[in-house]
């Protein structure tokens, strides 16, 4: 019941914020590259070790973090968009309530990752290494859900609900509907 109210504030919140943007959008458009103000080209400038930064908050849209040394940082917060973080190190990562939507994890190492209260939707994990893990209260598509289970262990696969992914399913009894007896 606790993560039910707690995942209410948490989405109540997103409405919250999100409701004045899009009353402002529909008042006066603004370009594409004024709400996506990251540019892709200015992570050439950027180290190949990021280890150990503190990014906290930050936006990454359209970025190529591919291949890059991401251990032990903190993107507490961040939003990620359509990013690749395709073979990035991120073993140790804090990316506690993040966004990453329709980012790309495959083969990243995410050894010992904090991923909790993640929303990783349309994010794809294919080959990615998730020893230790934690996914508790992330959300992600059922698919990458089970593929992921597929491979968790432990706690990564207890923070995935990996026990529960069938839980919701019950088939249908043969020769009998007991919502509606006698039909």
């Amino acid at each position: 019941m606790d993560s039910l109210i707690s995942s209410l504030k948490r989405n109540l919140t997103r409405l919250f914020v999100l409701i004045p943007v899009l009353v402002s959008l529909s008042i006066s458009p603004l370009s594409v590259s004024a709400l996506y103000p990251s540019d892709p080209s200015s992570v050439d400038v950027l180290d190949t070790s990021l280890h150990g930064q503190k990014l906290q908050n930050n936006e990454y849209v359209k970025y190529d973090l591919s291949s890059k040394d991401l251990a032990d940082t903190d993107f507490t917060g961040s939003y990620f968009s359509v990013t690749s973080l395709k073979d990035s190190d991120l073993t140790g990562a804090n990316l506690t309530n993040v966004i990453a939507y329709a980012s790309r994890f495959d083969n990243a190492n995410l050894t010992n990752a904090n991923l909790n209260g993640a929303e990783l939707l349309k994010s794809i994990f294919d080959g990615a290494t998730i020893d230790g893990a934690d996914f508790t209260d992330a959300v992600l598509d059922r698919s990458q859900q089970k593929s992921l289970c597929q491979r968790a262990t432990g706690k990564t696969a207890d923070s995935l609900g990996c026990n529960t992914t069938s839980a919701g399913y019950v088939p249908a009894s043969k020769g009998q509907n007991t919502f509606n007896p006698g039909t």
